[in-house]
């Protein structure tokens, strides 16, 4: 009966032994699972998260001003922009989201009148054969939600230019001319629209 006994014994160990050995491994796997899983939605999440328009800023010292504009560079991302996602004859906030913003730290002169230095709301009126470029006073609202023309402090023509080579993402440039001279450009697409500053 004694050997009987100890054989019985050991099969009840070992049996024990391998299953135990079993659940260590499925835990492992799960492990290593989630582990990936967590990993994927991680770089989903990132990638989500990207912005399409991200907010962004040029700026530069034309003569004794410094001159900041803060805005939404949207993409091209292969749509028809003019007449397509951009309306024609309708104002414009010349970027996505929030309005586009043009800080003056001094006094300017823009076409012969005197800008006073603060910051405007900078927007457009995007048409087949002449733009209309805006300041306007209210420059923190959404997109021209709440535009309002009685706020303006200048409107400008202006003639849209053939760009060379497309520009995928709107851009905004400030370039000095002279000691107190600057032009600010915005382009996009295949068209650019300039006009000059000159610092008092």
């Amino acid at each position: 009966m004694k050997p009987a006994f100890l054989i019985i014994l050991m099969a009840i160990f070992a049996f024990s032994f391998s299953c135990n050995q079993e659940q260590s491994g499925d835990t492992n796997t799960t492990e290593e699972t989630t582990h990936d899983h967590d990993s994927a939605t991680e770089q989903a999440s990132n990638t989500a998260s990207k912005p399409l328009s991200p907010r962004t800023n040029a700026m530069a010292n034309i003569g004794d001003a410094h001159v900041h504009i803060d805005y939404s560079s949207p993409s091209v991302r292969g749509r028809v922009i003019w007449g397509g996602l951009v309306a024609l004859d309708q104002v414009w906030v010349t970027g996505a989201h929030k309005a586009t913003s043009i800080d003056f730290s001094k006094d300017v002169m823009i076409d012969g009148q005197k800008i006073e230095a603060g910051k405007y709301g900078f927007f457009t009126i995007p048409g087949k054969e002449s733009w209309t470029l805006i300041l306007n006073k209210n420059h923190d609202q959404h997109l021209a939600d709440d535009y309002d023309e009685s706020l303006d402090v200048l409107r400008l023509q202006v003639t849209p230019e053939e760009l060379p080579e497309p520009v995928e993402s709107l851009t905004y440039q400030l370039t000095p001319t002279g000691d107190q001279t600057g032009t600010i450009s915005v382009m996009w697409d295949q068209l650019k629209v300039s006009f000059e500053i000159r610092t008092l």
